[in-house]
C-alpha cells in the first residue's frame, strides 16, 4: 500500500510547518507515502517557502492552483498522487507518529469497501496542540468528512471526486460521502489515528467571519439538497421546522446576537473561558446559519 497524503492549503504558514513536520516524523514506512500539498493561490509565501525548504520535507509534493476553494484543490490533489490509498487532511491538522500507521491497520482490517475516519481533537495550543485531551464537543457523526480520513484512490475516482460548484464554504466532503455511501462503502472508525485540529482561541474579532461563513454554509446546504432532496441532507443542512423553531426560540428569534451576547462573550474570554464563549456564540450563528439556508431556498424558488 502506498499512501498519498492529500493536503490543501490557503494562507496557512505557520501551522503548515507544524502539519507538514508532524508527517516526516511517522512509524509508517518512509518510502510508502508522500504528502501533496496543493496551494491554493496563498499570499503569505507558503510557494516559495516550501520550494526551499525540501530538505526538510523531503516527502512533500508542491502543486499549485489560482485560488479555486478546497474541492478543487482536492481533486488536483488526488490527479497528482501517485498513491493507491488517498489520505485527505487539512492544513492545520497536526497528527501523531503512529497516525499513517494506525490509518492502514484499519483499512487492511476494513475489507475492499471502506474506508476510516480518524479522530479529530481541536485545540488552540500552538506551541503544543497534541497536549490537548479530547472533549465531547470533538465528537463528530460525519460519515465522510476531509479532516481525516483514508480511502483507496479508486472509490474516489468511481465516484466522481468533490463537486467543484461548492465553491463557498461547506458541505463539499458531506456530498462526496453521499455518493460513496451509495457505492456501499462501510466507513471504519479509527480513534487511533488522531489529529489535532488547531484555530486560535476564540475572540470577538472572529466573530463576522464565522458569521459570513455560516450564511455561506448555509447557501452550500441548499446546493447539496438540491443534489441529493433526501430527509438525510434537510436534517444535515438544519433545513427542517425543527431547526427553525429551535434556534428561533434560542435566539428569541434574533435578538440573542453579535451584539446583545458580546459583553457576556467577552466576559467569558476574560476569565479564560473561550471555548465555553464560543458555545455560546453558536446559538445566533446557527440561527445565522438557519436564516441563510431559507434565503437561499428563496431565491431558487
Amino acid at each position: 500500500m502506498f499512501l498519498s497524503i492529500v493536503i490543501p492549503t490557503y494562507n496557512r504558514r505557520p501551522i503548515l510547518e507544524k502539519c507538514l513536520r508532524a508527517l516526516e516524523q511517522q512509524t509508517w514506512h518512509a518510502d510508502r507515502y508522500e504528502v501533496v500539498v496543493v496551494d491554493d493561490g496563498s499570499t503569505d509565501g507558503t510557494v516559495a517557502w516550501l520550494q526551499t525548504e525540501t530538505a526538510q520535507f523531503p516527502h512533500v509534493v508542491l502543486v499549485q492552483q489560482d485560488h479555486q476553494g478546497p474541492a478543487a484543490a482536492r481533486n488536483l490533489g488526488v490527479e497528482h498522487a501517485k498513491g493507491d490509498t488517498i489520505v485527505f487532511i487539512d492544513s492545520d491538522l497536526v497528527v501523531t507518529d503512529v497516525f499513517l500507521q494506525s490509518h492502514v491497520t484499519a483499512l487492511q482490517t476494513g475489507g475492499d469497501h471502506a474506508f476510516t475516519y480518524g479522530r479529530v481533537i481541536n485545540t488552540a495550543n500552538f506551541e503544543d496542540p497534541t497536549a490537548e485531551p479530547y472533549k465531547v464537543t470533538d465528537f463528530s457523526a460525519a460519515y465522510f468528512a476531509t479532516g481525516n480520513v483514508a480511502i483507496a484512490k479508486q472509490w474516489l475516482i468511481e465516484a466522481g471526486l468533490f463537486d467543484t460548484e461548492f465553491q463557498l464554504y461547506g458541505w463539499e466532503d458531506l456530498e462526496l460521502g453521499v455518493r460513496l455511501k451509495k457505492l456501499g462503502l462501510k466507513l471504519i472508525k479509527c480513534p487511533e489515528a488522531v489529529g489535532y485540529h488547531w484555530h486560535p482561541a476564540f475572540n470577538l474579532t472572529q466573530i463576522p467571519k464565522l458569521i459570513d461563513q455560516e450564511i455561506q454554509r448555509g447557501r452550500m446546504g441548499v446546493l447539496f439538497y438540491r443534489k441529493h432532496p433526501t430527509w438525510e441532507v434537510r436534517m444535515m443542512i438544519q433545513m427542517t421546522w425543527l431547526h427553525r423553531v429551535l434556534w428561533g426560540l434560542l435566539s428569541l428569534g434574533g435578538r440573542l446576537n453579535e451584539k446583545t451576547l458580546a459583553p457576556l462573550l467577552q466576559w467569558l474570554i476574560d476569565r479564560g473561558q473561550s471555548q465555553l464563549a464560543l458555545e455560546v456564540a453558536r446559538v445566533f450563528l446557527n440561527w445565522y446559519n438557519v436564516q441563510g439556508v431559507y434565503a437561499a431556498q428563496a431565491e431558487l424558488d
